[in-house]
């Protein structure tokens, strides 16, 4: 019995070293023909791979002239094909079309499945387009940079339920630009004060797009008043009508009616003036940078919004804004390249090469010394912490704008007078809450 134990362990000892000996012979013979053909081939492999791209046609031009980096490739085109270099995984061949921010709720929505694979659009449509499924969440393994490198504002504007509907790549709203052989830098703070200066020939002290909601809705958010709240699925408010929104309208109202100011088409009206000698100051954001460069010349200037008067009582005015986005359409064959691209468009050397070729301010927080010199892009920053960020609410998406425009309207064309403003905000009221759309 002991023998036959002995003889047992001895087999299976050669059966163990004859295993060790073929795992190490045979196998890795097997290995060189084989496995390591498999990883050249996961090294080499390359998917074909398909994307179609919509943006501004600001980001569809060739900027060599301002950078020789682009080399006489369109921005947009520039930052895709380092982005296709950059991923040897996958050979994509890219498809462009214009689309800007503004307008992508409304083409996108036109058909989802037929929109582009990867889009911009500005915070104020998130809501939306998630709604109409439009939006990827973007994958949050993916999104480590992008929160160490971005105010915490930028994202949980677009942020619904936990879940990440983009990527942020500009701040969006709008500050003062001005002229400083009519105005210092203490003359700007208040609006009361450039008011109150005779500027001699210069026709109009000020100028601020006055029936468009996106810019009288800053003096609302600056009164104090609620302008908007969800209470629940079925039910939302508003007291924009209570006294302190009756104060805001006033300071509009004033505006309205006094001959220094001018009615502004966001700033269009106000930089052929400038451009004139005929209007000190106007009210736009980064956009309008070069243009107002070239209205002021040597003057040019900008800074945070200034002060208002809202029932006696001085206070900052709040800009309505939020960021822009990149984002993913859920319909896209290929997701994962999709919100690879995404991030990459909105990522550090894409917010630099955006900033020098047109301007755009960047939200990734280390680009701040390279972008400390930009008058305009300093002025917006200032503002940023007096911006009134919109709600992602579908109600308050359908109903603020219109109605807040209308009130403008009203004002302009001497519908809505002191006599009978607190009537029509009263209606104001009624209609911010009219569609009382689910969250």
């Amino acid at each position: 019995m002991k023998k036959r134990t002995k003889l047992v362990a001895l087999l299976m000892a050669m059966v163990l070293v004859m295993g060790s000996m073929t795992a190490c012979g045979g196998d890795d013979s097997k290995s060189d023909n084989n496995n390591t053909s498999s990883d050249d081939n996961k090294k080499t492999e390359t998917q074909d791979v398909t994307l179609t791209v919509w943006a501004p046609q600001e980001d569809q031009k060739d900027y060599s002239d301002v950078d020789s980096k682009f080399g006489g490739k369109k921005l947009l085109e520039y930052m895709c094909d380092q982005f296709n270099e950059e991923h040897p995984e996958w050979n994509i061949t890219f498809k462009y079309a214009v689309c800007g921010e503004a307008d992508a709720k409304t083409q996108v929505t036109k058909d989802v499945a037929a929109a582009a694979d990867v889009y911009m659009y500005p915070g104020d449509q998130v809501q939306s387009l998630a709604d109409a499924g439009a939006l990827l969440p973007i994958a949050d393994q993916q999104l480590t940079d992008v929160k160490a490198n971005n105010e915490e504002n930028a994202l949980s504007a677009v942020t619904i339920d936990n879940k990440v509907y983009g990527v942020p790549f500009t701040p969006n709203t709008w500050f003062l630009y001005y002229d400083k052989s009519k105005y210092n830098e203490n003359d700007v703070k208040s609006l009361d004060t450039m008011l109150a200066k005779d500027l001699g020939k210069c026709q109009y002290n000020f100028a601020m797009d006055l029936d468009n909601s996106w810019y009288i809705g800053g003096f609302f958010a600056s009164s104090g008043t609620k302008i908007f709240e969800r209470v629940d699925d079925k039910t939302c408010k508003s007291e924009i009508n209570d006294e302190k929104g009756l104060g805001a309208a006033k300071a509009i109202l004033s505006l309205v009616q006094n001959k220094k100011v001018l009615c502004d088409d966001d700033s269009q009206a106000a930089i052929s003036n400038a451009n004139k000698g005929n209007c000190a100051a106007f009210c736009s954001g980064t956009w309008s940078a070069t243009a107002a460069k070239e209205a002021y010349g040597k003057n040019y200037a900008a800074t945070k919004l200034p002060t208002v008067t809202i029932n006696g009582e001085e206070v900052q005015l709040d800009s309505v804004g939020s960021y822009k986005y990149i984002g993913v359409n859920p319909n896209t064959e290929n997701a994962q390249a999709a919100q690879a691209l995404a991030i990459y468009l909105a990522s550090e050397d894409c917010q630099l090469a955006r900033f020098k070729a047109r301007g755009v301010s960047p939200t990734w927080t280390a680009l701040a010394d390279q972008v400390k010199d930009d008058v305009a892009t300093v002025a917006q920053s200032e503002q940023l912490q007096y911006m009134y960020i919109t709600p992602q609410d579908k109600t308050f998406n359908n109903n603020f704008w219109p109605t807040i425009d209308s009130l403008g309207k009203g004002m302009l064309n001497k519908e809505t007078t002191d006599k009978n403003l607190q009537k029509q905000l009263d209606q104001v009221a009624k209609s911010m809450v009219t569609d009382l759309t689910q969250k």
